[in-house]
């Protein structure tokens, strides 16, 4: 079958400080081709839209598949959907990702028949059989897959993410792909999904609070035949297991394998596995990412980080020691008035760190899009690329924009401005002279790009597409009711991942050893932050509902059910729950449990869970 993959338009942000290859989309298109398809890939960040329009015509795809990590372009998918029916009639089209996966069912009503199916979850396990089910109409019946005749069973979780490897010689234009100096950029994986629970995050609901990692081998054969010197490692939380940091790296130095890196983290994994981080400088860890959202404790815990802001202060200080370059992400919230602004401005004049801001946007898949008590102010799709607001802003809309871009602007002198370009004029010479020109258009584009006038102005812009209303509660939803995600029930597939296991109960499902965001573009919805979620939640449940996690940290667990973890460190998770269980958590590192119930294994030294406990740094929670 003739296949055609498409990735939307870059947003706002990516106008600027970053345009990622597609990853995930690459991956897709390789399974696919190894299946014996034939598949071309348009990246509409790099290309242009008549480009497509001719792919169309010329190529006559039989299917065509776009890429929907991200909210925003949902109303630009749609009219290449309807522009795909008139150039290739009879083409089957079908939309992936994160973002489409919490809000299948409506984009397809508002699509019209325009849109033959959504594809939920990773895409890698999917597009084939997919594919495969079209002539004979059938693909309702596909898992994971959502049509107008119905819904299949729900999606799978591939068992490695060692394979396929991105297709990315069917890319085009990838000297266009960068991130800040890094120009040009490839991307890879390491790991998926995210352990941590943050409220804002839809990372850990789409994989169900699950986590694997790659094969340390695998990872290095794939790095070798990336021909980029710079690479962002798109993990949302990268080299959360030592051992598997240690493990790349190792490969990488049998290889002899030299780039520049630039990667995601959360500031407590960089302060306690600080010697990973310093290995990985040798091997050319340059930037990182870290996800702080918030200067103070209140608002720390308001989007659940679980983490101090000594903790934060203490990673830019490790991060400064070992060389390493930072860019921290701070969550704007509507509330803010210009006191807040000033504040915000003042910190980001007084540290070296780059400080890169976003709007707090509720998303669906997240808890905050139920318990957030603010009325949405707009549910048009495109506003929702954390660079507007949703929900009402205490300031009048104009002022807020006013204040959030002359902060954005300070910052921006800070490191765009004239003194930094003279200092950077190396840098630019040596892009110059290889035809890299991402990096300084970055320079001057910001005044156009980010613009009081033009944010407010684009909520006046008509409205086609709208999001579905979220359901309000006045507690947050049980964790299974968000998860895309789960793992079927005890002995349904083998379980993968970092050292973890699911603890067995009698009849209940458990989401354990899944990924990160893939079906279409590596990374997912741009939700605040860098990095995502916070220590394993506490959590209280009755009767046998249970979710397994990992995470470091440090905590206790009690209660009747069986923990599971590896890693050194203590069990996290607060977990109490009621109700039956078997079984023992596993894994080498040390740790402590504590709980009644059944289970086998001593609670310290060998990192064996007991009763309701869990040892070593990954932990048990509840649900």
């Amino acid at each position: 079958m003739r296949l055609l993959l498409v990735h939307p338009s870059a947003l706002m942000y990516s106008e600027i400080f970053l345009r990622l290859e597609p990853l995930g989309l690459e991956r897709v298109a390789a399974a696919a081709r190894d299946a014996g398809h034939t598949v071309r890939v348009v990246d509409l960040q790099v290309l242009s839209h008549k480009l497509l329009d001719r792919e169309l015509r010329s190529f006559q795809p039989e299917a065509l598949g776009i890429s929907l990590n991200y909210l925003a372009n949902i109303p630009e998918a749609i009219e290449i959907a309807h522009r795909a029916k008139t150039a290739s009639p009879g083409c089957f089209v079908f939309f992936g990702g994160h973002s489409v996966s919490f809000v299948g069912d409506h984009v397809l009503e508002q699509a019209e028949g325009a849109v033959d199916a959504i594809a939920r979850g990773e895409g890698e396990t999917v597009v084939v059989p997919l594919l495969e089910a079209v002539p004979d109409d059938a693909a309702h019946t596909v898992p994971g897959v959502v049509t107008a005749q119905g819904r299949g069973p729900a999606p799978r979780m591939l068992e490695s993410i060692d394979s396929p490897r991105p297709a990315r010689d069917l890319m085009r234009r990838r000297n266009r792909y960068f991130i800040g100096e890094l120009d040009p950029c490839a991307s890879i994986e390491f790991t998926r999904g995210c352990p941590w629970d943050c409220s804002f995050c839809s990372a850990w609901t789409f994989y169900g609070r699950s986590y694997r990692r790659a094969a340390p081998e695998a990872a290095a054969e794939e790095m070798a035949s990336i021909r980029e010197p710079n690479v962002f490692i798109v993990d949302d939380v990268a080299f959360i297991k030592p051992d598997h940091g240690h493990g790349i790296a190792a490969e990488l130095e049998r290889r002899n394998i030299r780039k520049q890196y630039y990667l995601e983290t959360r500031a407590d994994v960089l302060l306690r596995n600080e010697e990973v981080f310093e290995r990985w400088t040798r091997l050319g860890l340059r930037y990182m990412f870290l996800g702080m959202e918030a200067l103070d404790a209140d608002g720390l815990d308001q989007f659940r980080k679980r983490i101090s802001p000594d903790e934060n202060f203490k990673a830019l200080e490790t991060a400064r020691r070992l060389g390493i370059s930072v860019a921290i992400n701070l969550i704007v919230d509507p509330g803010w008035d210009e006191e807040q602004f000033r504040l915000v401005r003042e910190f980001a004049m007084a540290v070296p760190e780059i400080v890169h801001l976003t709007v707090m946007t509720p998303y669906p898949g997240t808890e905050v899009w139920h318990t957030e008590s603010r009325q949405l102010t707009t549910r048009d799709y495109r506003l929702f690329d954390i660079q507007h607001a949703v929900v009402p802003t205490r300031l009048p809309l104009e002022q807020f924009y006013r204040e959030l871009v002359r902060t954005q602007a300070v910052i921006n002198r800070k490191h765009l401005g004239l003194r930094t370009a003279v200092g950077a004029l190396s840098i630019l010479g040596r892009h110059l002279a290889h035809g890299q020109t991402n990096f300084a258009r970055m320079l001057w584009k910001f005044s156009r790009v980010y613009n009081a006038n033009r944010q407010f102005s684009d909520h006046a812009r008509p409205v086609r597409y709208e999001l579905p209303l979220p359901e309000r509660r006045t507690a947050a939803p049980g964790r299974k009711e968000l998860f895309v995600h789960t793992v079927g029930r005890i002995g349904s597939r083998p379980r993968t991942g970092a050292g973890t296991q699911a603890p067995a109960r009698s009849g209940t499902e458990t989401p354990a050893g899944g990924g990160a965001e893939v079906t279409a573009g590596a990374g997912a919805e741009p939700l605040p932050g860098g990095g995502t979620g916070a220590e394993p939640a506490a959590t209280i449940a009755a009767g046998t509902e249970t979710a397994a996690a990992t995470g470091p940290g440090t905590g206790s667990t009690t209660g009747t059910g069986a923990g599971t973890g590896s890693g050194a460190g203590t069990a996290t998770g607060n977990s109490t729950e009621t109700g039956t269980a078997t079984g023992a958590g596993t894994g080498p590192g040390t740790g402590t449990a504590t709980g009644t119930g059944t289970g086998t294994g001593t609670a310290a030294g060998d990192g064996t869970g007991t009763g309701g406990g869990a040892a070593g740094a990954g932990s048990a929670s509840g649900q």
